[in-house]
């Protein structure tokens, strides 16, 4: 068993929805989750990333999304979209309304990673690092189970759920997830022509390999070779 070789895992192509497969989904997607699903086709972030971010994130200045600690421990930036930025300011304005009932009644602290927590004890309790996507009930932090409940982030399986429900809606007959508007947002700037390292940028891939499977949709089918029945 000396010379036994791990066969390669040869990677699969990924599902993608065209322009108004996308639109029709994300329409029938109720609040926040048409937010949040928003921000993964228009932003092209993993669903924990959307779902980590912190209100600090948000630059609507600059117009720009800071993922913190993303897939193997990196930080980038991501484009804002225009079109998210009214529905993501009132969002805002009522996560922080919450975070200001939870301040009244004892609680309000929120996850801080690393040793951040000692660096600055009082910025738990700060509006800017609660999660933009808090969950609805306060919960026991396993990993301090002697602190008080906090508030974590949106369950990642709501969102998948919520996707599901979406999708039943409408005559898409493709495996669809949340994971699906990531890769629409990659395919779909490589077909508005943006350049593939920019978009590896963006997506935050180490390689450059990983951003070229979203090229096999710019062909347009057998590498844009029309089938002799068609001649």
């Amino acid at each position: 068993m000396e010379d036994f070789i791990h066969a390669k895992k040869q990677p699969k192509l990924p599902v993608v929805l065209s322009k108004d497969e996308t639109e029709a989904v994300l329409s029938r997607l109720a609040y926040p989750y048409s937010l949040i699903c928003g921000l993964l086709y228009g932003s092209g972030l993993r669903l924990m990333e959307c779902l980590r971010l912190r209100i600090k994130d948000i630059d609507y200045n600059y117009k720009q999304i800071t993922v913190r600690d993303g897939k193997g421990a990196k930080d980038r930036i991501t484009v804002l979209p225009d079109k998210l930025i009214p529905a993501l300011k009132m969002h805002t304005n009522k996560v922080l309304a919450r975070h200001k009932i939870d301040l009244a009644e004892g609680h309000g602290e929120v996850y801080l990673p690393y040793a951040l927590k000692k660096k600055y004890p009082y910025a738990a309790k700060e509006a800017a690092w609660q999660y933009l996507f808090p969950a609805g009930t306060l919960s026991k932090d396993p990993r301090a189970p002697i602190a008080a409940p906090r508030r974590h982030h949106l369950s990642e399986s709501l969102v998948q759920k919520a996707v599901r429900r979406a999708l039943r809606q409408t005559d898409i007959n493709k495996p669809v997830s949340p994971h699906t508007f990531r890769h629409s947002f990659a395919t779909h700037l490589l077909q508005n022509n943006y350049d593939i390292r920019t978009v590896q940028e963006l997506l935050g891939h180490k390689d450059v390999k990983t951003t070229m499977i979203y090229t096999h949709v710019l062909y347009k089918g057998g590498y844009a070779v029309k089938s002799p029945l068609d001649l």
